[in-house]
C-alpha cells in the first residue's frame, strides 16, 4: 500500500524547567528518539543536524514540514523536578495541522532510557497505525551505560563539542574522560574524545604526534567494546584516507558504518565523496540525493552537493551553491578552496586573485596559498614567462610531509603538460601517504592529464573499485505465505464481527493482535500488503458501519450524533466526522436525514 516511506522530523525537545542548565538532557532526548525511530527501515527520519536547525527559531509547522519534505512533525518537552522527570510529545500531521496522538509521562530520572525506548516505541506505534506497515522492533533504544552520571557527562561533552570551536571541544574532552572514570565501556566517550582530539590535531590547536596518538587509543578501545558501531567507523574511514591515504580501507569502513546505520547521513556524504573521486557521477548523485531527502539543512550536505556539481563540470550551478555557503559562513574553508577552483575553470583569473588574496591567511594554509597563486599564474600566462611561484613550490613539495604543496606541485605539472613529472609526483601519495593526492588526482584542473596512457594506471591504483556491500532494504521479517495470510485474515474478519473489539476506544494494533495471537508486525503487514489499509482505516471502517446501525435506530434519537459515534469506538469528532465522509460520502447528519426519511 505504501508507495513511499512515512517522513518524520524529531523537533528538539524544550527544557520546560527554570534550569537552563538541563538543555543538554532535552538535546540528548530528542538525539535518542531520533537515532531510535531511524532504526525502522520505513520511515525516513531527518537527520538531527536539520532538525536542530530550527531549534530556538520561530517557523511555523508549516514552515519547516516545507523545508525538510517531512509530512509529520513531532514535539516535545522535559520538565525536571529534583531527580523527576516529566516528558510531553504530541505528534502532528502538517497538512491538516492536526495533533492525532500525545502523551505525558512522569518518571524517576534514573529510568531514562526506558522512557526513551517506550517513548519511542509508542511513536513508531502510532505512525504505523495512521500511515501503514512498519517493521518495530521490541525495544528501540538500548541503555548506553548503567550510570545515568557517565550519560549526562557525555551529554553534556557532546553538547559542548558541538559548537567546534577549541575552548568548547577542551570542555568537552575532559567531561568525556569524567564519563569513562566511571563507565570505561561506554563507548559514545571513547568515539567522543577520538572525534575531539582529531578536530584539535587537524586545526592545529594541539600537538600533532601526540594528539593522533589520543585518537588511536580510543579508537581501539571502541572497536574492542564494539566494532560495528556506525560513529566509529566512520572515524576510521576519515582517518584511512586522510591519515592513511589509503582509499581502498576508507571505502571498506564507510561502507561498515552504513550497513551498521543505513540513514547515517555522514556515512552516505563520505561515501558519495569516494564515488566522487572514482568518477562514478551516477552513484554518487543517487547517494547525495538519498543525504539531501534526510539532512537537506545541513552545511555538510549542501557542500559535498557544491562539490558533485564541481566535479561534473557544472560549475555554474557549483559556484551558486558555494556562494551559498559563503553569505551563510564566510569562513567556510572548504567552500572557499572548492569557489577558487571553479573560478580557475571558469577562467575568472581576476577573481580568484580577488578571492584568494581577501581571504585571511589564517584560512588557508601557506602551501595551499602558494598553490593557488601558482595555478593562477601558469592558467592565466599559458605557462609562459617566468614562474617564481612555481620554482618556491617545486622546492617546499621535496619535503615527505609537505602534503599541500605536493597536491598542488602536482596539479602545475598537469597544467604545464609536464605529465610525466606530474605521474612522478604521485609516488608521495604511495611512498609518504600524502593524502591530498587523492583528492587531487582526478580534480577538474588537472584533466588535461587524462589524456596520458598512464592515467588509467594510476587511476586503478589510487582509487580501487568500491565493492559496494548490499544493504538489505527489503526486509519482510513478517510476511507470510499465502495459506497463513488466508487463515489469519479470516481469523481476524471473525473476532471484528463477533466479539466487535473496534468499540473500545483504546483498542490499538498491538492490543489486537494480542487478543488473535498473531505478532504485530504481522497484523500491520497482514492489513498493508493484503487488505491495502493502514490500520485506523481498517478500525475505522468497522466503526463507521456501527454507526450506521445506530443512526437510523429509533430507539436512539435521545443520543446525539457525536455521542452514537462514542458508542460506536470514536473518541475524536475531527476524525470521526473527516472518516464518516471520506468512506460514505456525505455527512453524518445528511447520512441519518436521508435514511430515517426512507424508513
Amino acid at each position: 500500500m505504501q508507495d513511499k516511506k512515512t517522513s518524520i522530523a524529531v523537533l528538539p525537545f524544550v527544557n520546560r524547567s527554570a534550569d537552563n542548565s538541563n538543555e543538554f538532557f532535552c538535546d540528548g532526548i530528542t538525539d535518542e528518539i531520533i537515532n531510535a525511530l531511524s532504526n525502522i527501515e520505513q520511515l525516513s527520519v531527518t537527520s538531527r543536524t536539520s532538525s536542530f536547525y530550527f531549534k530556538n527559531k520561530n517557523y511555523s509547522l508549516q514552515e519547516i514540514s516545507n523545508q525538510l519534505n517531512v509530512s509529520t512533525i513531532l514535539e516535545g518537552s522535559v520538565r525536571f523536578n529534583g531527580q523527576q522527570i516529566r516528558i510531553h510529545a504530541q505528534l502532528i500531521e502538517v497538512k491538516n495541522d492536526h495533533t492525532f496522538w500525545s502523551s505525558t509521562w512522569d518518571r524517576k530520572l534514573e529510568n531514562v532510557f526506558q522512557i526513551q525506548d517506550e517513548i519511542s516505541l509508542l511513536i513508531a506505534e502510532k505512525l504505523r497505525e495512521k500511515y501503514g506497515h512498519l517493521e518495530i522492533s521490541e525495544h528501540l533504544v538500548k541503555p548506553v551505560t548503567n550510570s545515568i552520571d557517565a550519560y549526562q557527562y557525555c551529554l553534556k561533552a557532546k553538547q559542548l563539542f558541538n559548537k567546534w570551536n577549541p575552548s568548547s571541544v577542551n570542555e568537552a574532552i575532559e567531561l568525556f574522560e569524567m564519563a569513562l572514570k566511571i563507565d570505561d565501556q561506554l563507548i559514545e566517550a571513547h568515539v567522543g574524545l577520538a572525534d575531539a582530539y582529531s578536530f584539535l590535531a587537524v586545526a592545529g590547536f594541539a600537538p600533532n604526534q601526540e594528539t593522533w596518538i589520543k585518537v588511536n587509543e580510543h579508537l581501539m578501545k571502541a572497536k574492542l567494546i564494539n566494532a560495528e558501531y556506525a560513529p566509529l567507523n566512520y572515524l576510521l574511514a576519515n582517518q584511512a584516507f586522510f591519515t592513511a591515504a589509503d582509499f581502498g580501507k576508507a571505502a571498506k569502513y564507510i561502507q561498515k558504518s552504513i550497513i551498521s546505520k543505513p540513514n547515517h547521513s555522514e556515512g552516505q556524504q563520505f561515501l558519495s565523496f569516494l564515488y566522487i573521486l572514482r568518477g562514478e557521477l551516477d552513484t554518487a548523485n543517487t547517494l547525495l540525493q538519498y543525504v539531501k531527502s534526510i539532512d537537506p539543512l545541513n552545511q555538510e550536505t549542501m557542500f559535498y552537493e557544491a562539490y558533485f556539481f564541481y566535479r561534473s563540470y557544472q560549475f555554474d550551478k557549483a559556484e551558486n551553491s558555494l556562494q551559498q555557503l559563503l553569505d551563510e559562513n564566510a569562513q567556510n574553508i572548504p567552500a572557499i578552496i572548492t569557489m577558487l577552483y571553479v573560478l580557475l575553470k571558469k577562467g575568472a583569473y581576476q577573481q580568484a586573485e580577488h578571492l584568494l588574496n581577501t581571504t585571511p591567511n589564517e584560512l588557508i594554509m601557506p602551501d595551499e596559498r602558494l598553490g593557488l597563486q601558482c595555478l593562477i599564474q601558469i592558467l592565466k600566462s599559458n605557462g609562459e614567462g617566468e614562474l617564481d611561484s612555481f620554482r618556491e613550490l617545486e622546492s617546499r613539495a621535496k619535503k615527505d610531509t609537505s602534503f599541500q604543496a605536493h597536491a598542488y606541485l602536482f596539479l602545475a605539472y598537469a597544467n604545464l603538460n609536464q605529465f610525466d613529472a606530474a605521474f612522478k609526483m604521485m609516488d608521495k601519495l604511495y611512498n609518504n601517504k600524502s593524502s591530498v593526492l587523492l583528492l587531487t588526482f582526478s580534480d577538474p584542473l588537472a584533466d588535461s592529464i587524462q589524456a596520458d596512457d598512464q592515467y588509467l594506471i594510476y587511476h586503478a591504483r589510487t582509487y580501487p573499485p568500491i565493492n559496494a556491500s548490499k544493504i538489505n532494504t527489503t526486509n519482510n521479517s513478517s510476511a507470510l505465505n499465502d495459506n497463513t495470510s488466508m487463515q489469519m485474515l479470516s481469523t481476524l474478519k471473525d473476532f471484528m464481527q463477533t466479539e466487535k473489539p473496534f468499540l473500545n476506544p483504546q483498542l490499538t494494533l498491538r492490543s489486537l493482535a494480542n487478543q488473535i495471537n498473531i505478532h504485530p508486525n504481522q497484523l500491520s503487514w497482514l492489513l498493508n500488503e493484503h487488505l491495502k489499509q493502514n490500520y485506523n482505516e481498517y478500525i475505522n471502517q468497522y466503526r463507521v458501519e456501527e454507526f450506521k446501525k445506530l443512526a437510523v435506530d429509533s430507539s436512539n434519537k435521545h443520543i446525539s450524533l457525536i455521542g452514537l459515534a462514542y458508542e460506536s469506538g470514536f473518541n475524536s469528532k475531527t476524525v470521526f466526522n473527516t472518516t464518516f465522509k471520506k468512506i460514505v460520502g456525505m455527512t453524518p447528519k445528511e447520512y441519518q436525514t436521508k435514511h430515517s426519511s426512507l424508513e
